[in-house]
């Protein structure tokens, strides 16, 4: 089986409900059977990439927030990660463009490396003092050879704008055409979608349904059409 999810590293509740969902594919007996793709969704693309603000202030002129009840929000979201065993900085965190971190988990996503990426970006921007953001290509060099990804492939992404592009705007148009207008977003074997960092149990619940609902493949074969197999291919007799 296998879950798409469609996230940002901009997000905190992308952050939070990955682990959510992590908690429930722990404890499911098929896990091992499951396979997971991160997929890109940009939650401000319109940002130039070296437009960087505090978090607070990016709040209040999106949401029309005070500087209160944006600070009010930012603990909420650090108790809601400290429950799911995250580290979170409530103060002086930074916002960016995100688009550069998913070219880069397209390329770690060819290494096989993706999981391990998407959480160090998450830590990076959501548990670390550091910048995500303002400090240049080199700390995200930095970040993607930690996930075991060479620093010199890194480099060449990040110095060619159009490298996995595409496969980040495909990643959203497949996003906008299964109705996802937010983040993250859960899908299960394209049959199911989960919205939102919900609670453990109800990945549970969509883990089970989507395994329990897997329609059998259905075989249409007369018996008598030639093939190949293990042990060679079907000589045509005259």
């Amino acid at each position: 089986m296998r879950v798409e999810i469609w996230s940002d590293i901009a997000c905190p509740w992308c952050y939070v409900g990955k682990a959510r969902f992590e908690k429930a594919l722990a404890s499911f007996p098929h896990r091992d059977q499951v396979e997971v793709v991160h997929r890109s969704f940009e939650l401000d693309p319109g940002r130039a990439k070296g437009d960087v603000q505090p978090v607070l202030a990016m709040l209040g002129k999106k949401y029309g927030m005070s500087e209160a009840q944006a600070q009010a929000g930012e603990d909420n979201l650090g108790a809601q990660a400290a429950a799911e065993g995250l580290d979170y900085r409530t103060r002086d965190r930074d916002h960016g463009n995100t688009f550069d971190l998913h070219r880069l988990l397209h390329l770690a996503k060819e290494q096989g490396r993706q999981d391990e990426l998407i959480q160090i970006l998450y830590r990076a921007n959501f548990a670390e003092e550091r910048s995500l953001f303002s400090e240049g290509d080199e700390r995200l060099v930095e970040l993607a050879v930690e996930a075991g990804l060479d620093a010199d492939a890194v480099r060449a992404v990040l110095a060619d704008p159009a490298a996995y592009a595409d496969e980040v705007r495909a990643d959203e148009r497949e996003a906008a055409r299964l109705g996802a207008n937010g983040v993250p977003f859960f899908v299960l074997d394209r049959a199911y979608g989960v919205s939102g960092a919900q609670p453990v149990e109800v990945f549970t619940q969509a883990l089970t349904q989507a395994w329990g609902e897997r329609s059998p493949l259905r075989l249409i074969d007369r018996g008598d059409a030639d093939a190949c197999g293990p042990d060679g291919c079907a000589v045509p007799q005259a």
